[in-house]
């Protein structure tokens, strides 16, 4: 059965889909991981907007650089440590021009200090708004081989931030933004060339190749497309293109002043993409007092990182604590909570015995 991939692959996944119903009009290895690059910004923006709708951020504060975010590798804005940028410049900075070192002031002023505390707190959330293969090790998409998704979470995620968040959308659309006399070019090439689109992110690094998600609006209906792992950047558009010529054309709605493409394709799936466990706001956890000191936690040892993952996530919801993730040196995944004091330490073993989670107190 032929279908929209051409005789030498040029891409690793696609999928298209309605984001109002979530129904999959097309998909090619949706489920099957893939490195996100820089569309895991998208969640970073998603917590970010969460901050803003629960006025515990607002758009003039202003965000202190640390040195960690500065030394971020490219693309950055190139902020110095001990500088500050507003809130609002910060959602431009990463929707826009994607730049590693503002994705990680975000992080970093969101939970806590710590750039791992929050990509923990981005796989909670992924885990509660129905993203089931998703593992995110850093705010901005650089390399990592635990850092991992599929074209499906991040369709599911996208259309996560356009129903939670829509207030909130236009950042993702906007073509070019000026700051301290530069301008930078969003690299979605689909703006301002593809009829209706409105959005929405880009991606690349050496291992993922080049990913897009690009939105459009066309005869009242809202169409995602996600491409991962394109040869170039003019792969990566034309697929994306023609994803959504394909699905609008499912729907039976024409290109707008453009011939109509036809495509030999499998029979589209009745199958909407998992509908969200819940439209609610993502509350924010209220942690328990803790002390600090040389005294741990640790909450089972695993042969892979996923059964850690999940562990590591179980004793977050049930402590409020967030754990590391340690590789011994016998390949085993220890499950962590470190830096405790006693009293601390004990109180997070009983709370987690009390959830059904053995742990043991080290010293």
């Amino acid at each position: 059965m032929s279908t929209v991939r051409a005789a030498q692959p040029q891409y690793r996944a696609v999928l298209v889909a309605d984001i109002d119903s979530g129904r999959v009009l097309y998909q090619e290895n949706a489920n099957e991981l893939n490195y996100p690059a820089s569309l895991t910004k998208i969640m970073t923006l998603y917590l970010t907007f969460d901050a803003l709708e629960h006025k515990r951020l607002h758009l003039d504060d202003y965000l202190i650089v640390s040195q960690y975010a500065a030394d971020a590798q490219p693309v950055k804005l190139g902020l110095s440590a001990g500088s500050k940028i507003k809130v609002e410049d910060a959602i431009k900075a990463v929707a826009v021009h994607s730049a590693n070192d503002v994705a990680r002031v975000l992080a970093e002023n969101l939970k806590g200090g710590k750039e791992g505390n929050f990509a923990s707190l981005m796989t909670r959330v992924a885990n509660e708004i129905g993203l089931q293969h998703t593992n995110f090790e850093n705010s901005s998409g650089l390399p990592n081989d635990d850092h991992m998704s599929t074209a499906r979470d991040i369709a599911l995620l996208s259309m996560a931030v356009y129903k939670h968040f829509p207030q909130y959308w236009k950042y993702f659309g906007i073509k070019s933004w000026t700051y301290n006399g530069k301008t930078y070019t969003n690299g979605n090439r689909l703006l301002g060339t593809y009829p209706g689109c409105d959005g929405m992110k880009t991606g690349f690094t050496n291992k993922s190749k080049y990913s897009l998600v690009a939105t459009a609006v066309r005869d009242g209906h809202h169409l995602i497309a996600v491409v991962l792992g394109a040869e170039n950047k003019d792969v990566r558009a034309s697929i994306a293109a023609k994803m959504l010529n394909l699905g609008f054309a499912r729907l039976g709605i024409s290109g707008s002043g453009t011939p109509q493409q036809t495509y030999s394709v499998a029979p589209t799936t009745t199958n909407p993409i998992a509908k969200y466990a819940s439209d609610k706001k993502i509350e924010p956890k209220v942690n328990t007092v803790v002390s600090y000191g040389g005294v741990g936690v640790q909450c089972g040892a695993f042969s892979s990182f996923q059964s850690a993952k999940n562990q590591a996530n179980k004793v977050l919801n049930a402590t409020g604590l967030t754990p590391d993730i340690q590789q011994n040196e016998s390949g085993l995944y220890r499950v962590r909570i470190n830096g405790l004091s006693e009293g601390s330490a004990q109180n997070a073993k009983n709370t987690a015995g009390a959830n059904g989670i053995d742990c043991y107190v080290f010293h």
